[in-house]
């Protein structure tokens, strides 16, 4: 009986080191799965963090980008008016006129003509921008239009009008290499001056 109780108590002793070997395998298998679920739950976290920061500061930068606009709405029409008044000087310069103008068999009569003409146009095409610009440079802006208009009549009196334009581009040429006409550039550095003061 004694070596009954010691094998049965022996079959005990095996069933809880069994039971205790699963419970063993369970919890390293319970402890995996939470060390997964941990570190799934940190990079998810991080990941959340990176974009929501990156979504903020998207947000904020363009919230600054829009204060300028907000502050001074008429800015950009400022400085778009200030662009195509450039471009209105450099297009009435008279050797790029004289470029865009001139024709084969043309006369001085007809390429004066087509330049006052393309002065006037450019001209009318930009009046509106003087409400964007300050009184003084639109005066400055009309004075070197008015400048470029009188060296073309200038030199074409020098010429007969029903000579051909190749007469004219000579005598310009002549004109600009004893004379220095800087109204359109001091017309553009005038523009330049005002469009950096209001930005």
């Amino acid at each position: 009986m004694v070596a009954q109780k010691v094998f049965s108590l022996r079959k005990f002793i095996k069933y809880i080191l069994f039971l205790l070997k699963m419970l063993e395998q369970k919890i390293y298998e319970l402890l995996l799965i939470l060390a997964t679920i941990s570190g799934v739950t940190t990079a998810v976290w991080w990941l959340m963090k990176f974009y929501f920061d990156k979504k903020y500061q998207l947000a904020l930068h363009l919230q600054q980008a829009q204060k300028p606009t907000t502050t001074n709405p008429t800015l950009h029409l400022r400085l778009a008016a200030y662009e195509r008044l450039l471009i209105l000087c450099e297009r009435i310069t008279i050797p790029n006129l004289i470029s865009r103008l001139r024709t084969e068999g043309g006369t001085v009569g007809e390429l004066r003509l087509a330049m006052l003409i393309a002065i006037q146009q450019e001209f009318e095409h930009n009046v509106t921008q003087q409400i964007y610009v300050s009184e003084n440079l639109w005066a400055i802006l009309q004075a070197a239009r008015n400048n470029t208009a009188e060296i073309i009549n200038l030199v074409a009196s020098k010429s007969d009008s029903r000579a051909e334009q190749t007469e004219f581009i000579r005598q310009m040429t002549q004109f600009f290499s004893e004379n220095s006409d800087n109204s359109l550039e001091t017309a553009q550095n005038a523009i330049r001056q005002e469009a950096a003061s209001v930005q």
